[in-house]
Formats: structure tokens, C-alpha cells, sequence
């Protein structure tokens, strides 16, 4: 979501400049996170204009598909992120700004992909739970090289290593 330097000054002598879009964030599915699922998400704000700097604030409105914690399965989870940024386009920018967080304008364009994306990462949940009732019955119990065991089947198999084991463990017993 760009929006040019130009426009921004143009749109906001008497009021602050407003915005309101549907942003594409496949890209963060491909990343190395518990995202699923995202589709497009909507972002709205405005941005005050003051001197050289601009102040954006906006908000973010989706809904990302989550691993469940406990079996794996999608969970819906929406989200609404409201954040204020800061930008400068003077040729001043420096260690001070840096250090404020303002972000400086590279030429006519305020990106705010980067920001977009920045937040909605942070808004990834630790874990999330499905509220489905049958979600324990719905959970895979094998897969590629893993099954589940239970209990009572783990009692009644014997680990083939562990077979000789018992043999000398009962050899031990008849001795004494």
C-alpha cells in the first residue's frame, strides 16, 4: 500500500488525508510462522501532515487461519490492530529520528507494507484453541514417520530392544 508524498500534502490542507483499502498479505503465509491462511485485509486511517513529518494512523481488519495447540486443526482468528507511525521526509533524518522511531521516506513514497505486515506478526497469538467440541476425535493420529499411542497399547508392546532386557531381568529374579 503506497501512498505518494504529493497526494498526502494535496489531500490534507484543510483536513487530514484519509485512506481506506484492501491490502493482499500472501506473502506472510510463506514465511516461517503459524499462519495458515490470510486473506486480504482491510486497512483505513489518516495521516496528519506536520512540517516535514507525517502521522499516520490506521487500523487493520482481517482474519488469519491458526493451528489449534492441542490438535492441529484451523482455527479462524480475527484480528483488529489499531497503530500510529511516524515518517519524515527531510533530508535531515539521523541518528535522533532513528532512535524516536520515525521512519524516513524513501523520494515520494510512504510504503506502508512493511508496517502492515510488522504488526500483523506481532498480532500472532501464542497458541490458539479450537472450540470445536469433537476437535480431540477430528485430530490426526498418525502421519509421515509418527502415530500416536496410547497408553493401554503402549503397555501391551514391548520395545524388541528392550525384549532382552526383561529376559535378564527375569534370569536376576529365579537366582535369589
Amino acid at each position: 500500500m503506497k501512498l505518494t508524498v504529493s497526494q498526502i500534502r494535496k489531500g490534507s490542507v484543510h483536513q487530514p488525508y484519509s485512506f481506506d483499502e484492501h491490502v493482499d498479505v500472501k506473502e506472510l503465509e510463506s514465511m516461517n510462522n503459524d499462519i495458515r491462511r490470510i486473506d486480504p485485509v482491510h486497512v483505513h486511517g489518516r495521516v496528519d501532515v506536520q512540517g516535514d513529518q507525517f502521522f499516520v494512523t490506521f487500523t487493520i481488519e482481517g482474519e488469519m487461519i491458526l493451528p489449534c495447540a492441542r490438535t492441529l486443526l484451523d482455527v479462524p482468528y480475527p484480528f483488529q490492530i489499531n497503530t500510529n507511525e511516524v515518517f519524515s521526509d527531510s533530508a535531515y533524518y539521523g541518528r535522533e529520528e532513528e532512535l524516536e522511531e520515525i521512519h524516513p521516506i524513501d523520494g515520494e513514497v510512504l510504503d506502508l507494507m512493511p508496517y502492515i505486515k510488522e504488526n500483523i506478526l506481532l498480532e500472532i497469538p501464542f497458541r490458539v484453541f479450537s472450540d470445536q467440541v469433537d476437535s480431540e476425535e477430528a485430530a490426526p493420529s498418525a502421519g509421515e514417520g509418527w502415530e500416536l499411542i496410547s497408553e493401554e497399547k503402549e503397555e501391551k508392546s514391548i520395545d524388541p530392544r528392550m525384549k532382552k532386557l526383561e529376559s535378564l531381568l527375569k534370569n536376576n529374579q529365579k537366582e535369589k
